[in-house]
Order: C-alpha cells, then structure tokens, then sequence
C-alpha cells in the first residue's frame, strides 16, 4: 500500500466548512443548555385574632440572613451541614424581603396593634423588631421543613433593646420536591409567625409621649 500526501484545505475551503456547521452547533449548544424556567413560589400570612396590647406602632424590619439564606432558592441541608438547592422552584422575592412583608401582614390580619409598617415608611414608631433568619429549610433525612428566626425588640427613641427570643418551628415534609417543600415551608413560617406575634402583642411595650395619643388598653 503507498501513502499519498494529503494537502490541508484552503483558507477559504475551511471558512465554508465553519459557516455550514456554525449555525448547527449554536442550536445544538442552545439546546444542550436550555432547561425549563423554574416555578415561582409565595408564602402566606395567617389570620388569627390575637389579644394584647392596642395603643403601640412598630416597625417591621427587614431581616438579615447569611448569603445562602438571602436570595430566592429554596435550600435543602443534609446531616453535614451541606447545602443544597431545589432546582426547580424558587421564591418569589428574596427570602429576607418576603418573610418581613408576610410577617407585617400577620400583624395586620391578627393583632390589636395600633399601627405596623416598614422603616422606609418614614412612620413614627414606638418600638422596632430587628430580626434574623437562621434557618429556612429542608433537613435531610428527617425530611423536615425547618424555620429558625431571632427576633429583639428595640425602643425606636432609645434603640435599647427591650427584649429577645428565637422563634423555632418544624412541619413534616411529605417529598423532598418543590411544592411539598414550599407547603411545609410555609407551615412552618406561619407558625412561627404567629408565636411572634403574640410574643410581641403580650410584651409590655413603651408608647411614645405625645399629646393627643392616649395609652395602650
């Protein structure tokens, strides 16, 4: 058998190889990577009426969480302490964000308080909550959805700390998916919220001297 030398194609012979395949590969690529959108998921405020103070304002602040806590994934954490994520759901704000406005709606839907709003609502306060998320998630293998918040009460004219506590609630886990998740999730928080709330509502809180405003009941 004899070997014949082969001459490597022209520059323009190797440009219409790479325009005929170019567009190919591009779909090919595109479709490789492409998956579907993940579903976005809320949390719910519950109602129940709860007894207590009448006469105070407060402040629900946003909460601070570490950096796996504050975005939109919903976190699944096994016997280790490893992290990971459910990849197809997702909240429908950032963690933080979403607990302090449903956390606001609770008061609203269950307290006596006088008034609660967000610090950017430039409205006067007696009292602020400053809170913490510690944990918001799936733990594997008991399969439990797992709501860890501290919460501290702090006079708005002094910035004194009044009073603290960590609020913990857990709800069964029927799958370690995104709708049971988000479901037990949002038991958990709901829980949680309420025990708040009535932590806050039974607390004896100060009420800033002004003329006109009468006294808590």
């Amino acid at each position: 058998m004899r070997w014949y030398p082969v001459s490597p194609p022209s520059r323009a012979e190797s440009a219409k190889v790479a325009a005929r395949l170019g567009p190919a590969m591009v779909v090919a690529v595109a479709t490789a990577c492409s998956s579907p959108a993940p579903i976005t998921y809320d949390l719910s405020a519950p109602s129940a009426r709860i007894r207590g103070v009448t006469g105070v304002q407060v402040l629900v602040g946003e909460p601070t969480a570490v950096q796996a806590l504050s975005g939109q994934q919903i976190i699944v954490r096994d016997a280790s302490g490893a992290i990971s994520f459910i990849g197809n759901g997702q909240w429908a704000d950032t963690l933080p964000r979403l607990v302090q406005a449903k956390l606001i709606y609770t008061f609203e839907n269950s307290s006596q308080i006088r008034g609660v709003a967000r610090p950017s609502s430039g409205a006067v306060a007696d009292v602020q909550l400053v809170s913490e998320i510690r944990s918001f998630e799936v733990a594997t293998p008991a399969n439990q959805a797992v709501v860890q918040i501290s919460v501290k009460i702090v006079s708005d004219q002094t910035g004194r700390i009044l009073n603290g506590r960590i609020f913990t609630s857990r709800a069964p886990v029927a799958s370690v998916d995104a709708a049971n998740a988000v479901q037990a999730l949002n038991e958990a928080l709901s829980a949680a919220m309420l025990d708040i709330v009535r932590w806050v509502s039974a607390s004896p809180l100060p009420v800033r001297d002004e003329p006109g405003r009468g006294n808590p009941a």
